[in-house]
């Protein structure tokens, strides 16, 4: 199987390596040149992988073709492009709806939608899609989870969640300036909190028929201090301010779908 790339930023890169990671058995694999120091590490990284002359030269080589560009200049680039009948083109593209996809790639039969988070790298991610496809599924199971959504509206709900990353390592990031702040060394506090926070994600992975909300209540004794601390979170708005913030992004993301 011939793979493409139309954009080389951080999430063609994390796929990237984490095929190559996961040894998976492709001929080739054929990267853009717009971002010339990406393409480059990448090419350094196996021999099947090869920087094409242009975005139609990608396109030209390829049986499944990834669209990795800018919500801002997508319209631009990808209606620019001739697709081939036969070809399967999967968009990273946050915001893109099937339709405009369709209407841009002039009625390429096999579309699909699909969020990989960085994680993929190291063969750690999860990767939502839409709709399902056997290919594509194949293609990121090896570089970690696939939830295929059940349909476009629960697609961008996991596109909502995962504009939460940032706010997951700036929380970890006012608790570490804290603990410094009281004197413990930045080292000491990075460590103890990166694995006491990998530690409760794979409490919950490994434990699929536990809600959060009963999770939350297992590590929470009555009266207790983790109670406290979270009772705090929610009286001060907390709860309201993910919420916020995941409504804003969806409203983004699907504005028919938003608050």
């Amino acid at each position: 199987m011939k793979l493409g790339f139309v954009g080389t930023g951080a999430i063609t890169e994390s796929v990237v390596r984490g095929l190559v990671k996961a040894g998976n058995d492709l001929e080739v694999i054929a990267v853009s040149p717009r971002n010339a120091e990406v393409a480059a590490r990448l090419a350094a990284l196996h021999h099947r992988i090869r920087i094409a002359r242009d975005n139609q030269s990608v396109v030209d080589s390829s049986d499944v073709v990834f669209l990795a560009v800018r919500p801002q200049v997508a319209s631009d680039v990808v209606a620019g492009l001739e697709f081939h009948p036969g070809q399967r083109v999967v968009s990273f593209v946050a915001g893109l709806q099937l339709e405009e996809l369709a209407e841009w790639t002039r009625g390429t039969p096999r579309l699909c939608r699909a969020i990989p988070v960085p994680l993929v790298a190291d063969l750690h991610g999860v990767t939502a899609t839409f709709p399902g496809d056997s290919v594509v599924t194949e293609l990121f199971s090896s570089l970690g989870l696939v939830v295929e959504a059940r349909d476009a509206a629960e697609f961008e709900l996991f596109g909502a969640a995962c504009c939460l990353m940032g706010t997951y390592f700036g929380l970890l990031d006012v608790i570490a300036r804290w603990m410094m702040a009281k004197g413990m060394l930045n080292e000491h506090a990075r460590d103890f909190l990166a694995h006491l926070f990998a530690g409760l994600s794979e409490t919950a992975r490994a434990s699929p028929e536990r809600s959060f909300e009963e999770l939350r209540t297992a590590y929470s004794t009555k009266g207790g201090l983790n109670e406290q601390v979270f009772d705090l979170f929610m009286s001060h708005g907390g709860a309201a301010a993910v919420t916020g913030g995941l409504e804003a992004a969806l409203s983004r993301l699907a504005p028919r779908l938003g608050s």
